[in-house]
């Protein structure tokens, strides 16, 4: 408010500014978990201080603690940012798909892949798997919320596959298990190994010769 002869007259600003204000308060969960990934990514959990996200993310620390009663809570609520959309966008696809199982087993290859090749939520695997000893309870947290409802979702398809007739006899639960090994090595590849490699992996060509790999091994013959 600003006084003009007495009176008391709205600051034409004062609206705009509002929004802005409402605009950052609403994005800085958001900013903060993006921050949390980047430098978990770069320092690890363990060395991670949440002093160090809070700069990151240009909040106070006291601001932080608003949104995340600590440092698990922070790694936990990244997880579920970055890969449980992703997980229930491919669960809507398979609920609805009528397709081929070849053709839908392709497509869940190729998002997967992508979200763990070329996007910072690739990072996620490594700091799970540097922390298992020290963090047990994020390890099982990491397998109830992503591992199990992805193999679910394999699993779901491979059988579908196979009911079909598109897809062999196979044992479903150890397919699975190799198809999540290729993810894995392409998130640790392009995440922990590349940069001292000097080699760039191509994922497009690694994700189209997984995927010709994996289709023609567990096709039935003649498929």
């Amino acid at each position: 408010m600003v006084q003009t002869g007495g009176a008391a007259q709205s600051d034409p600003r004062a609206p705009r500014a509002l929004k802005r204000w409402r605009r950052r308060k609403e994005a800085r969960p958001s900013e903060i978990l993006a921050a949390a990934l980047a430098v978990f990514s770069e320092r690890g959990f363990s060395a991670t201080r949440l002093d160090d996200v809070a700069a990151r993310a240009g909040v106070s620390k006291g601001t932080l603690y608003l949104y995340f009663d600590g440092k698990e809570a922070l790694l936990k609520a990244v997880v579920r940012e970055a890969l449980l959309p992703n997980l229930a966008r491919i669960e809507a696809r398979v609920a609805d798909y009528e397709g081929s199982s070849r053709k839908l087993l392709d497509e869940i290859l190729a998002t997967i892949g992508g979200v763990f090749g070329r996007t910072q939520a690739g990072a996620i695997p490594k700091i799970i798997i540097a922390e298992s000893g020290n963090f047990p309870e994020l390890v099982r947290f990491y397998l109830d919320e992503v591992i199990r409802r992805a193999f679910a979702l394999l699993s779901r398809v491979l059988a579908r596959g196979v009911a079909s007739g598109e897809f062999r006899s196979i044992d479903i639960a150890n397919t699975v298990r190799i198809f999540a090994s290729s993810m894995l090595f392409l998130a640790l590849w392009k995440n922990a190994i590349e940069i001292h490699s000097g080699e760039t992996l191509d994922i497009e060509a690694f994700l189209g010769n997984l995927v010709e790999v994996a289709v023609h091994g567990i096709a039935s013959t003649g498929g």
